[in-house]
């Protein structure tokens, strides 16, 4: 998998500039990821899917990364959210891998309404932040049903992607090619079968008869999007320096007088740290997905302080990927601000994935403090 990402990468650095100018993926990107088998890592196995485990996420998000973070992104959404499309009951997976090459999308947040209906629910309203959702063909949404469903608490259902609406409104700073706009619903209709209450799937969450008995399948939601995402902040570090180093020769300090930035003692010092934070980024990421798999295979539960270090080293990895582009910008000089320049794009990228709300820093660093001076966690996304 990490091998056939590889090879997407000069085509997806080529499409860069073109996918964050038109804030989509190009058809040709689409169709280099469908013949890669990418978007089978997380499809179960009786589809033909790999059953990819957490360190295979890893390297692999961090290998698009290098071409670039908007098309990670997207990779890494379809990875997540075709995994929670496995903890359906089977006849819904029927139907959703039934398209070769299925991409699901999806938001966590319950930002609709939902009445119930013969069984099912009407769903109204808006949802924002959907990655991927221009190319996807089931998208899976979170709403909140009216006073005659309230007692089940919000609710999660799992749609075709032509049932909803596109607001064309994914004008951005940064990720502007994941194409994350929003959709609107209007009465549409969702049978129960694609219906689950949120709250199982933070607990007895498989409910596939097939999918139960699996490793991956036993993981904890938040945690499979600890992996899911963690990689691609990881490859968008290792991509920054790599450009970086690929502009150095013959480049000079404008109003100083060295002849070449590459001789320049702040430059050794600025890629010396910068190459230190990535790699730590990338064995914290590691490190977790090792974890991951070691439970899975003995399948063990997970403990409340397991969970609470998932969400921890999301923010960490993040704030690792942070400071090295970071760095990399500050030393990449007023040139760098023009938009064929992969440097600029990649900091508005990473700073972009950083404010996302599982992923930001200090969000998770601070759950992590408040478990350890002995309180309870103040959030059930665990």
């Amino acid at each position: 998998m990490v091998a056939r990402a590889s090879e997407l990468v000069p085509l997806i650095r080529e499409r860069s500039q073109w996918i964050d100018e038109n804030r989509r993926l190009p058809a040709d990107v689409i169709e280099g990821i469908e013949r890669s088998g990418l978007l089978k890592m997380r499809v179960p196995a009786r589809y033909g899917g790999y059953q990819s485990d957490a360190r295979t996420l890893i390297d692999v998000h961090a290998e698009i990364a290098r071409g670039d973070s908007s098309t990670a992104f997207c990779v890494s959404v379809w990875s997540l959210i075709n995994w929670i499309a496995g903890l359906y009951p089977d006849e819904v997976q029927d139907e959703v891998f039934a398209t070769p090459n299925s991409r699901v999308c999806g938001t966590l947040a319950a930002t609709g309404k939902a009445a119930p209906k013969n069984g099912g629910y009407v769903l109204n309203g808006e949802w924002r932040f959907n990655s991927g959702v221009l190319h996807s063909h089931w998208k899976l949404v979170v709403a909140e049903p009216d006073e005659a469903g309230a007692a089940e608490g919000p609710i999660m259902a799992i749609l075709p992607a032509s049932s909803f609406e596109v607001v064309d409104d994914w004008h951005t700073h940064g990720l502007r090619g994941s194409g994350s706009v929003s959709v609107r619903a209007h009465d549409v209709y969702v049978p129960k079968e694609r219906v689950r209450p949120v709250m199982e799937f933070f607990d007895e969450q498989c409910k596939s008869e097939t999918n139960s008995a699996e490793p991956i399948y036993q993981v904890p939601m938040l945690v499979t999007s600890t992996v899911a995402t963690a990689g691609q902040c990881v490859g968008a570090a290792e991509a920054a320096i790599e450009h970086f180093l690929n502009r150095l020769p013959g480049r000079k300090i404008t109003y100083t007088d060295y002849e070449t930035q590459q001789t320049a003692p702040l430059t050794h010092l600025q890629v010396g740290e910068a190459t230190l934070l990535a790699e730590e980024a990338r064995l914290r990421a590691r490190t977790f997905a090792d974890l991951v798999d070691a439970k899975a295979a003995r399948n063990e539960p997970w403990t409340q302080a397991e969970r609470i270090r998932s969400r921890v080293e999301m923010g960490r990895v993040a704030q690792l990927a942070q400071q090295s582009i970071r760095i990399i910008s500050t030393a990449s000089g007023g040139s760098s601000i023009y938009n064929d320049v992969p440097i600029q794009r990649i900091h508005r990228d990473i700073e972009t994935i950083a404010l996302h709300a599982l992923t930001s820093p200090n969000t998770n660093i601070e759950l992590l403090g408040r478990h350890l001076c002995g309180l309870e966690p103040n959030t059930t996304y665990l």
